[in-house]
C-alpha cells in the first residue's frame, strides 16, 4: 500500500536526522543536511541520483565531515522536498535549482561530488555558471545518452508515465515488500544491506517521490551536455562501480575523451561493487574522493 513520505513520522527514523534541516530557496521547501561545518573547511556539496535522496549519503557523510563541511540535499521532488512545475524537472532546470539552495545557504561549494544523474547535474550548473567549485567528482556519472534502443525508447516511454498522473501511484502501490526492492537494486549491479533496502523500500512505496523521479527522467536530455562537457575547465575524479549495470563503467573513459586535454581528469575503479558503490563500499570511495581533492586542490 503506498503513502506518502511524512518527515514527522518517517524522518523519525531517517539516517542523521540530527543533521537535517528545511530550508527555502528558489520557490521550494528542501531537506538539506549538513555536517562537520567548520570556516576552516572546505565545502562539498553531495547531489545523489535519480529516485534517491540524501539517505544514500548515509554512510559517506560522517566519513567526509572530518575534512569538508558537507552539505547534502534531496533534489525537487524526491524525498522530503518540495516538488516543483514539471519544466523544471529538467537537467538545466535542476542545476539551477541546486543552484539556488546553494546561494540561500551562503556558501562556496568547493567540492562537487555527484553520484549518477547527480554528477550531470553538478557539471551542468558548473558549465551554465550556477556554481563554481575548485573540481567535481563523479561517482558513476551519468554524463552520455544512453546507447543503441534503450536511448531512443526510454525518453518517449518515460515522459508518457510522467504524464499519467495514475503511472506513478500504480508504480507506488505494487507489493514493494524486501525481495522486490531488493530485486530492483540488484538490477543496478549493487547489494546493500538491510537499513539501504529499508530506506529505498520507503522511497518506492511514495507516489510523490515516484511522480518527481519520473518526471525528472521523462525532461532528461543528456545530448547538449555531452556536447558541452568540451568546454568544461574544472578538473573531473571519476569513481566507477566495476559492475555498475546502469551506468556503462566504460563511459568513464569516454568523458575523459571529451574533456578538454588540459582539463585534470582521472578514473578510479571500485571491483565488486555496483552503480551504489559509494553505499556499499563508503569506506574505500571515501578515500579516493579524498586523494582525489588533494591532487585537485
Amino acid at each position: 500500500m503506498a503513502s506518502s513520505l511524512a518527515w514527522e513520522r518517517d524522518g523519525l527514523q531517517w539516517p542523521h536526522r540530527e543533521a537535517s534541516r528545511f530550508v527555502r530557496a528558489g520557490g521550494l521547501r528542501w531537506h538539506v543536511q549538513q555536517m562537520g561545518e567548520s570556516s576552516e573547511r572546505p565545502v562539498a556539496l553531495l547531489i545523489h541520483g535519480t529516485g534517491a535522496s540524501t539517505h544514500s549519503w548515509r554512510g559517506l557523510m560522517p566519513l567526509l565531515a572530518s575534512r569538508f563541511t558537507v552539505v547534502a540535499m534531496d533534489l525537487p521532488g524526491h524525498a522530503f522536498t518540495s516538488t516543483p512545475p514539471s519544466h523544471q524537472l529538467s537537467l538545466p532546470g535542476m542545476a539551477n535549482a541546486v543552484g539556488e539552495l546553494v546561494k540561500a545557504l551562503a556558501l562556496d561549494a568547493d567540492l562537487i561530488v555527484g553520484h549518477s544523474a547527480g554528477a550531470a547535474i553538478g557539471a551542468r550548473a558548473v558549465l551554465d555558471g550556477a556554481l563554481a567549485p575548485r573540481a567535481l567528482v563523479a561517482i558513476n556519472g551519468a554524463f552520455l545518452p544512453l546507447a543503441g534502443l534503450p536511448g531512443v525508447l526510454f525518453p518517449p516511454v518515460a515522459r508518457l508515465m510522467a504524464a499519467t498522473p495514475l503511472a506513478s501511484q500504480l508504480f507506488a502501490r505494487r507489493n514493494w515488500d524486501r525481495a522486490s526492492v531488493e530485486r530492483l537494486i540488484g538490477g543496478t549491479g549493487s547489494t546493500l544491506d538491510a537499513q539501504g533496502l529499508a530506506l529505498y523500500g520507503m522511497l518506492v512505496r511514495d507516489a510523490r517521490h515516484a511522480a518527481g523521479a519520473l518526471g525528472m527522467m521523462a525532461r532528461w536530455d543528456l545530448r547538449p551536455l555531452a556536447r558541452d562537457l568540451a568546454r568544461l575547465r574544472k578538473p573531473l575524479a571519476m569513481i566507477v562501480g566495476a559492475n555498475d549495470k546502469a551506468v556503462p563503467p566504460r563511459d568513464a573513459q569516454r568523458v575523459r575523451s571529451i574533456v578538454p586535454a588540459a582539463t585534470a581528469c582521472s578514473v578510479d575503479t571500485v571491483f565488486g561493487a555496483g552503480h551504489l558503490v559509494h553505499e556499499e563500499r563508503p569506506d574505500e570511495v571515501a578515500s579516493l574522493l579524498v586523494a582525489a581533492a588533494q591532487k585537485m586542490a
